[in-house]
């Protein structure tokens, strides 16, 4: 049976679906965006975008009790390609020596018109 994932420490879902669900071993963290544990909006650049969005994946994986460190699969959506260097900078800080496999893909638009999306599956 599916188990929901849920924290404080990242964003409530703003739609019908978990912030994560754990099945079968695995973890599946819902697509995240550059909202605060408050619902509100970071404001800044890419790189700031990039550094919420994986700090709530970071925290909804710990609620799942796991880790970057058992990362299998991230999908990054981009609003502009053209980010990619300075998200895959930020990107980088949080997968030092683990690197799990990733799909990006730039996108017309994303919710609330941030710039950036990022999924994971993960092992837990």
């Amino acid at each position: 049976m599916p188990e929901v994932v849920s924290t404080l420490n990242a964003p409530q879902a703003i739609g019908p679906y978990s912030q994560a669900v754990k099945h079968g071993g695995l973890v599946f963290v819902s697509g995240q965006i550059p909202l605060n544990p408050q619902g509100e909006m970071v404001e800044g650049d890419i790189k700031v975008q990039t550094r919420q969005v994986l700090t709530n994946l970071q925290n909804i994986l710990k609620a799942a009790g796991t880790d970057f460190n058992n990362v299998l699969k991230t999908t990054v959506f981009l609003k502009d390609m053209a980010e990619f260097a300075q998200m895959n900078e930020v990107y980088a800080e949080f997968f030092p020596t683990h690197k799990p496999a990733r799909a990006t893909v730039q996108v017309a638009r994303l919710p609330r018109d941030v710039s950036v999306e990022i999924e994971v599956v993960a092992a837990c």
